[in-house]
C-alpha cells in the first residue's frame, strides 16, 4: 500500500506554466497562499537520458524545502499514482492556461 500521496501542481510565474510534483499539499499559515513542499524529482544521474527541464527545475528550487504559492498563481492540484515528466511552458503559447480570474489592474 502506498504510505505517501503525490499531487501534481501546475502553476503560472513570470508568464510561464510550471508544473512540479510534491508529496505535501496544504493552506499555507501565509493568508492567501498555498503551500507546496516535499518537491519530488528522479534521483540525479539515474537513467541513460538526461531531461534539461527537470534538471532547470531542480536547479531552480534545490534550496526549496516549502514553496508558498499565490492561490491565484494555481491553476490545477491533481493527486495522481505515479509522477510524470515535469514541464515548464510558455502560458501564452498554443497551449492555453486560464489562470483564476482576478479584477482588473487599476490605471
Amino acid at each position: 500500500m502506498r504510505n505517501k500521496k503525490l499531487y501534481k501542481v501546475t502553476f503560472l510565474h513570470l508568464g510561464k506554466c510550471y508544473e512540479l510534483y510534491a508529496q505535501h499539499v496544504a493552506s499555507s499559515g501565509l493568508w492567501g497562499f498555498t503551500e507546496v513542499g516535499d518537491l519530488v524529482f528522479e534521483p540525479a544521474g539515474e537513467g541513460l537520458v538526461v531531461d534539461p527541464t527537470e534538471e532547470r527545475l531542480r536547479e531552480e528550487f534545490k534550496d526549496t524545502r516549502v514553496l508558498h504559492l499565490p492561490m491565484q498563481a494555481v491553476v490545477r492540484i491533481e493527486e495522481v499514482e505515479r509522477k510524470g515528466a515535469l514541464a515548464i511552458r510558455d502560458a501564452a503559447d498554443g497551449q492555453k492556461v486560464t489562470p483564476f480570474p482576478m479584477p482588473p489592474r487599476s490605471r
